[in-house]
C-alpha cells in the first residue's frame, strides 16, 4: 500500500461542484478543503436536527431503529443498566450502526478506490441535508488528508441502502476502531489516528446513518472505471489504426460523409479519430499490386547477401490477359499481379466496423459518465432533512424518508459498460487473430514468423491468451443488477447489487487492457513484417535485373509462349513503379506508438520465451493509461 501525501493544490468540496477529474485527483493523492460557507449550512441542519430531538419528535434513524426496526422508538433510558453510562441511547444507536455494519470480507480495495469513496462521501454530506455536524466532516477530511486509508474489504454491499457495510468500514476508523493503512502499514484504526496526530470522535444524531447510507463505493468504482475506460477506448482506436496499417487496409469506410448518415456520437468520434490516426499513412490504401505476399525463405531466395539476411521471401501471381475479361477497367488502374492485398473494396468487419463497435462502447461510457456527474453532487442518504422548507406543517415535511440511497441509476449504467467491455476486447482479439492466421492476414507470414526451418511458433499462442481473456470477460458480463436478493427482513425488498457491478467492471477494465496490449504487441510485429516486405520488393526492383525480379512472380507463361513478352513487359512496369516509389510508412501517430513500443519489446526474429514480452507489453499499456 503506497503512502499518500496531500498535494499542494487541494480540491475544494462544497457539495455542488465535484467533478470526475477531481475525484481521480484525490484518489491519486490530492488533499481536500471544505468550503466554509457550506460548512455553516451543514451545521445549520445538524442544529435543526438536535432541536427536533429535544422536542422529542419521532425521527427515523435518530429516535427510532433502522430498517425493519423502524417501528422501535428509543426510550429515555436503557431497559438494562449495563450500558456505557457516558453514552446516550441516541449516541449508542449511531455507533452501534457503524460497528455492527462493518462486516465486509475479502481482500481490501486498493488505496485509490478507498480515497475516492472518502471524497465522494464527504462531498455528498456537504450538501447539508444529512444532519451531520461540521466537526464530523472536518474530522473525515483530516483523516483523508493525513493519508489514513481505511481497510475496506471488497465483498459485502448490495447497493440498496447505499453501500452500508463498506461505508461502515470507512466510518469505523473515525471512531478509533477497525483497521487502516497508514504510511504503508496496516494498523488498528485507533493506532492509525494516533500516529497521524488525530483523535477518535463520538457520533451525534443520525451521523452513523449519514456516514454509511449512500452510494460511495459503487460511485467510486464507477468514476475510476470511467476514467480508465476513456483511455482504453482511445487506445483501442490506436491499436486498430496500427492493425489497419499492418494490413495496408482501406480508409474510405471511415470518411466523415459516410458516418454523417448514421451519426451516433461515439461512432462519429471513433471514425474521426481513426481518420486522424491514419491521415498521413502511405500504407493504408496502397495499390493492391504493390503489396507482395510472404513466402518461405530458402537459401536461393535472394540475389545478394544483404537481401538474403531477411527471414522471408516474397512473391506475386500474374493474372494472364485471357483471365481479365470483365475486369479490364480494374486493370487499367492496377497492374495484373496478385500479392498480399486482396483485390476487394472492403476490409473485414474487425477493421471496417471499428467505428461502429468502438463507438458503441464510447456511447456506453458516455451514459456512465452522465450518471456519475449527477451522482457526484447528489444526496444519497436517508432520511433527507430540509430545515428551511417553506410551508412545512409537520416534522414529516422537513425530515423525509426517501430512496436516494438506491444504487440502480449507477448500477444499470455500469451494467451497460459491463456488456461493452468484452465487446471491445472481442473485436481486438479478432484483429489479432486475423494478423496471425495466414488465411486472413493478407500475405503476412503465418503466425508472424519467418519459420524457415519449421521449428517456430511465432505469435500463435499469443492469440490463445487473448482468446482466454475474452472468454473470461464474456462469462463475467452477466449483469448483477438483474438479480436482486432482499435484505433486512424484507424491509429492503429490492436492491441494486451495484457494488458488485462496480467491482466487476473495474476488474474487467484491467483485463481489457491486457487484450489491447496483446493486440499492440501483435500489430507491431505485423507492421514490421509489412514494411520490411514492401521495402524488400523496392530494393529488389532497384538492385536486380528483370529476370531475377520476374522469378518472384508465379503463374508465369513459359518461354516460348504467346503471352511471354506481355508478362515480361508488365513485370518490368511493376519493377519500375516499385523502384521509383518513395517508400511506404504508417501514419505519424502509429509510427510514434510503434517506436515507443519497440523500445520496450523487440521484434521477434526467431522464437524466444514470450512471457517477458507479454509482461512488458502489459506494463507499456499500463504506463500509457497513467497507472
Amino acid at each position: 500500500m503506497a503512502t499518500t501525501v496531500p498535494n499542494a493544490t487541494a480540491v475544494r468540496l462544497d457539495g455542488a461542484s465535484l467533478t470526475r477529474e477531481q475525484v481521480v485527483a484525490v484518489a491519486r493523492g490530492a488533499s481536500v478543503v471544505l468550503d466554509a460557507t457550506q460548512l455553516r449550512a451543514v451545521q445549520r441542519t445538524a442544529d435543526f436536527l438536535a432541536e427536533q430531538v429535544r422536542r422529542q419528535e419521532p425521527l427515523y434513524g435518530v429516535s427510532t431503529g433502522f430498517g425493519s426496526n423502524a417501528d422501535r422508538l428509543l426510550g429515555a433510558h436503557r431497559l438494562r443498566g449495563d450500558g456505557d453510562a457516558g453514552t446516550t441511547l441516541h449516541e449508542e444507536l449511531q455507533e452501534n450502526l457503524i460497528t455492527t455494519h462493518a462486516v465486509c470480507i475479502g481482500e481490501p480495495f486498493p488505496e485509490d478506490v478507498v480515497r475516492a469513496m472518502l471524497v465522494i462521501r464527504i462531498n455528498t454530506l456537504m450538501k447539508g441535508h444529512s444532519g451531520v455536524r461540521s466537526s464530523t466532516l472536518e474530522a473525515y477530511a483530516a483523516m483523508l488528508n493525513a493519508g489514513i486509508v481505511p481497510v475496506v474489504p471488497k465483498l459485502g454491499s448490495v447497493g440498496a441502502s447505499g453501500d452500508l457495510a463498506p461505508l461502515s468500514h470507512l466510518a469505523i476508523v473515525l471512531l478509533g476502531q477497525g483497521e487502516a493503512f497508514f504510511r504503508g502499514e496496516r494498523l488498528p484504526g485507533g493506532e492509525a489516528l494516533k500516529r497521524a496526530g488525530l483523535a477518535p470522535i463520538r457520533l451525534s444524531y443520525k451521523e452513523g446513518l449519514a456516514l454509511n447510507n449512500g452510494t460511495a463505493q459503487m460511485l467510486a468504482t464507477a468514476v475510476l472505471c470511467a476514467e480508465r475506460l476513456e483511455k482504453l477506448v482511445e487506445l483501442a482506436d490506436r491499436c486498430a489504426a496500427m492493425t489497419i496499417d499492418a494490413f495496408a487496409g482501406r480508409r474510405r469506410a471511415f470518411d466523415a460523409h459516410v458516418h454523417a448518415l448514421r451519426p451516433h456520437p461515439g461512432q462519429v468520434a471513433s471514425a474521426a479519430n481513426l481518420r486522424a490516426l491514419l491521415e498521413d499513412s502511405t500504407l493504408a490504401d496502397i495499390a493492391y499490386h504493390l503489396v507482395p505476399r510472404a513466402k518461405p525463405w530458402l537459401p536461393s531466395s535472394w540475389p545478394n547477401a544483404s537481401l538474403a539476411a531477411l527471414s522471408f521471401d516474397i512473391g506475386w501471381d500474374w493474372v494472364p490477359a485471357d483471365q481479365r475479361h470483365g475486369r479490364e477497367r480494374f486493370y487499367q488502374r492496377f497492374k495484373p499481379f496478385r500479392g498480399g492485398k486482396k483485390h476487394q473494396p472492403q476490409d473485414s468487419y474487425s477493421l471496417r466496423c471499428a467505428p461502429q463497435v468502438h463507438g458503441a462502447v464510447r456511447d456506453a461510457l458516455a451514459q456512465l459518465q452522465r450518471v456519475v456527474d449527477v451522482e457526484l453532487n447528489a444526496v444519497t442518504d436517508n432520511p433527507l432533512i430540509f430545515p428551511d422548507l417553506e410551508g412545512a406543517k409537520y416534522i414529516e415535511d422537513q425530515v423525509v424518508s426517501a430512496g436516494h440511497f438506491h444504487g440502480m441509476p449507477i448500477a444499470l449504467a455500469m451494467s451497460y459498460v459491463k456488456a461493452a467491455i468484452p465487446v471491445l476486447a472481442s473485436i481486438s482479439e479478432r484483429r489479432l487473430n486475423k494478423l496471425v492466421d495466414p488465411a486472413t492476414n493478407d500475405g503476412l507470414p503465418a503466425f508472424l514468423s519467418g519459420n524457415e526451418d519449421g521449428t517456430d511458433s511465432g505469435y500463435m499462442i499469443v492469440q490463445y491468451t487473448a482468446a482466454a481473456i475474452v472468454n473470461d470477460l464474456a462469462s463475467r458480463a452477466h449483469p448483477a443488477t438483474v438479480y436482486s436478493i432482499p435484505t433486512s427482513a424484507n424491509a429492503e425488498d429490492h436492491v441494486s447489487m451495484g457494488a458488485n457491478e462496480g467491482r466487476h467492471v473495474l476488474d474487467m477494465s484491467a483485463d481489457l487492457a491486457k487484450v489491447l496490449a496483446l493486440e499492440l504487441m501483435t500489430a507491431s510485429q505485423a507492421l514490421d513484417f509489412r514494411r520490411d516486405m514492401i521495402e524488400a520488393s523496392r530494393r529488389l526492383a532497384r538492385e536486380a535485373d528483370l529476370a531475377t525480379f520476374a522469378s518472384k512472380v508465379g503463374n508465369a507463361p513459359p518461354d516460348p509462349h504467346p503471352q511471354r513478352a506481355q508478362f515480361l513487359a508488365e513485370c518490368d512496369a511493376l519493377r519500375a513503379e516499385l523502384a521509383s516509389s518513395p517508400g511506404f510508412a504508417p501514419g505519424r501517430v502509429v509510427s510514434e506508438l510503434h517506436a515507443s513500443f519497440r523500445a520496450k519489446v523487440a521484434f521477434l526474429g526467431k522464437d524466444r520465451a514470450l512471457d517477458g514480452d507479454v509482461a512488458a507489453a502489459v506494463d507499456f499499456v499500463e504506463a500509457l493509461l497513467g497507472r
